[in-house]
C-alpha cells in the first residue's frame, strides 16, 4: 500500500509539473488584439498602449490589428470565430453592448462567445449647452425642455455613438422629449453648440473642459457615476437631479470564450498591474480618460448589464429603427 501511495503521488506530481510547465510559456509568439475601430481614436489609443504595456510584461509582442467596419462587428465577429488560445484578444468600448440592441443580424453572441479578461478605462462624457439656454443646471434644464417639447436640439458624433445614446437615455429617464441632430463627428457638434446652431450636447470631458473655462460653453452634469478630479466642481448626473444616470465610454479586453483560465489569469493579472503604475494614469488622462479595472466575472456581469440597459434605452428611444 506504501508503495501504490508513492507512485500515485509521484504520478499527481508528475501531473502537476507538466501542467505548470505547459502553462508557464505563454505566450510563446505573438499575440494579435483586435481593434474593431479605426486608427487614431480614444479606443485605438488605449489598445496600443495595453498592447505595448502586455509586450513589456509578458516578454512576446502584443500587436494591435485595426478590423473597423460595421460598429466594430466586423473586427468582433473576427474575434470570436478565432481560437481559443489566447493568441487572438478582442480590445472593444461601449458600442459592444449597444450592438445587440441596435441590430437584428450581430453575427456573435455577444455575452456567451467571449471571454472577458478585464476593464481598461472610462472616458467620461459633459452634458453641455449653448450660454444662452435658460437653464442653469439639469433640474432647469429638463423642466424647460419640458415646457417646450421637441423644441432643444443636442448634436451626436452619428447614430448609436456614445453621444448620441447619453441624449436617448436622458429622454428615457426623465420624459424630455429632444431633437436628435447627427454630425459626422462630435467636434463639428461643438462647434453648432457654441455658435447656437443647437443647444446641447454630450462631448467628451477633456476635449469641452477648455471651452466650459472660456464661456463658450455651460456644464450642466457629468455623466458617470463619480466626479472627476479634472472638474471636480462639476456634479455627476445623478447628483444634478437623474438618479442612477450613467453614459460613459468605457474599454476593456476579452478573448474568444473557452480560453484556457490560466491564460486569462495571466493576462488580468499583467492588466492590473501596469494600470496600477503612475504612468498608466498620466497616459491615460492626456487623452481624457481614467483607470478603470475588473476582475473578469465583474466584467462579465457589466457586459450583460449594459446589453440589457441599451437594448431597453433603443427601444423606448427608437434609435434602432433604422438598424434593424
Amino acid at each position: 500500500m506504501k508503495r501504490i501511495a508513492l507512485i500515485c503521488i509521484a504520478i499527481a506530481g508528475a501531473v502537476i509539473g507538466t501542467s505548470a510547465d505547459a502553462a508557464e510559456p505563454y505566450p510563446e509568439k505573438p499575440v494579435r488584439m483586435i481593434v474593431p475601430y479605426a486608427p487614431g481614436g480614444n479606443a485605438d489609443i488605449q489598445a496600443r498602449y495595453t498592447a505595448e504595456r502586455l509586450t513589456d510584461a509578458l516578454g512576446k509582442q502584443f500587436v494591435a490589428d485595426n478590423r473597423p467596419g460595421a460598429n466594430g462587428m466586423i473586427g468582433g465577429d473576427l474575434a470570436a470565430r478565432s481560437p481559443a488560445d489566447g493568441y487572438t484578444l478582442l480590445f472593444i468600448a461601449n458600442t459592444f453592448t449597444v450592438n445587440p440592441g441596435l441590430y437584428r443580424n450581430v453575427p456573435y453572441d455577444t455575452a456567451k462567445d467571449f471571454q472577458p479578461i478585464s476593464l481598461v478605462g472610462e472616458t467620461p462624457l459633459l452634458f453641455v449647452a449653448n450660454p444662452t439656454v435658460a437653464a442653469n443646471n439639469v433640474k432647469e434644464l429638463i423642466a424647460l425642455a419640458k415646457s417646450q417639447p421637441s423644441q432643444l436640439n443636442f448634436g451626436s458624433s452619428g447614430n448609436g455613438s456614445p453621444s448620441h445614446l447619453a441624449g436617448a437615455l436622458l429622454e428615457v429617464m426623465t420624459g424630455v422629449k429632444l431633437v436628435h441632430v447627427p454630425y459626422k463627428g462630435i467636434a463639428a457638434a461643438m462647434v453648432d453648440v457654441m455658435s447656437g446652431q443647437i443647444q446641447l450636447g454630450f462631448p467628451s470631458l477633456t476635449s469641452t473642459l477648455p471651452h466650459v473655462k472660456s464661456g463658450k460653453l455651460k456644464a450642466y452634469a457629468i455623466t458617470v457615476k463619480s466626479r472627476s478630479a479634472l472638474a471636480p466642481d462639476i456634479p455627476t448626473m445623478a447628483e444634478a437631479g437623474v438618479p442612477g444616470y450613467e453614459a460613459s465610454i468605457w474599454n476593456g479586453v476579452l478573448a474568444p470564450a473557452g480560453t484556457p483560465r490560466l491564460i486569462v489569469n495571466k493576462l488580468h493579472d499583467a492588466i492590473v498591474r501596469f494600470l496600477k503604475t503612475p504612468q498608466a494614469r498620466e497616459r491615460y488622462a492626456h487623452v481624457g480618460a481614467e483607470i478603470r479595472y475588473s476582475t473578469p466575472e465583474e466584467f462579465q456581469a457589466l457586459i450583460r448589464s449594459e446589453i440589457a440597459k441599451w437594448a431597453k434605452v433603443v427601444r423606448a428611444s427608437g434609435i434602432g429603427n433604422n438598424q434593424k
